[in-house]
């Protein structure tokens, strides 16, 4: 019966993806550590069209405080890079030595960490914004089927729709909290 309202497993599986998109942000945007993977989702315009940094040079790490950008593949997209990655929003300064771009990699200051756990706190709200977007559309289509059903099934299924959205919730409080302490110790 509660199939022919509701799927109530497709509405576990968005809310699941909403944290799962909260992992994902924190360990690639909000770290402390350097990691080639750092730059991947850099876009670099180019005449061509945008690209992911990944796909125009190969980003290897040389040392903790620098990592390099070998644009051999596309030496025509050298500058616009360099650009991106100036423009990034992660407050590098890269500097260009023919095709290769070297990126140096500031010490990680307190204020930086502190900076980092603001991120994560607005990137979790934006999460829990989702989720309630989630939430809202399934109470919707809930109560879309008030004609078929008896108010105690809605008024269930809308407490149960609640108590999922209140538990990713809790999860990702959970999910902040630990980022939080790692960034700020």
């Amino acid at each position: 019966l509660v199939e022919d309202i509701i799927n109530l497993e497709e509405t576990s599986e968005d809310m699941q993806a909403v944290i799962e998109a909260l992992k994902e942000d924190f360990s690639r945007n909000l770290s402390v550590r350097t990691s080639p993977g750092a730059l991947d989702h850099i876009t670099v315009v180019t005449k061509d069209g945008k690209f992911p940094l990944n796909q125009l040079g190969q980003i290897s790490q040389k040392s903790p405080q620098l990592l390099t950008v070998n644009m051999t593949s596309f030496p025509e997209s050298t500058a616009a890079a360099a650009k991106a990655i100036r423009e990034s929003g992660m407050n590098l300064n890269p500097e260009v030595d023919g095709t290769v771009i070297r990126v140096p990699v500031p010490k990680v200051t307190r204020e930086h960490r502190e900076s980092l756990a603001k991120l994560a706190k607005q990137a979790t709200n934006k999460s829990k914004e989702a989720l309630r977007k989630v939430r809202s559309k399934s109470i919707t289509q809930v109560k879309k089927s008030k004609s078929k059903v008896s108010e105690d099934t809605i008024w269930l299924l809308e407490k149960q729709i609640q108590q999922m959205a209140d538990e990713a919730a809790a999860e990702m409080d959970k999910l902040l909290a630990a980022k939080t302490k790692e960034l700020l110790g």
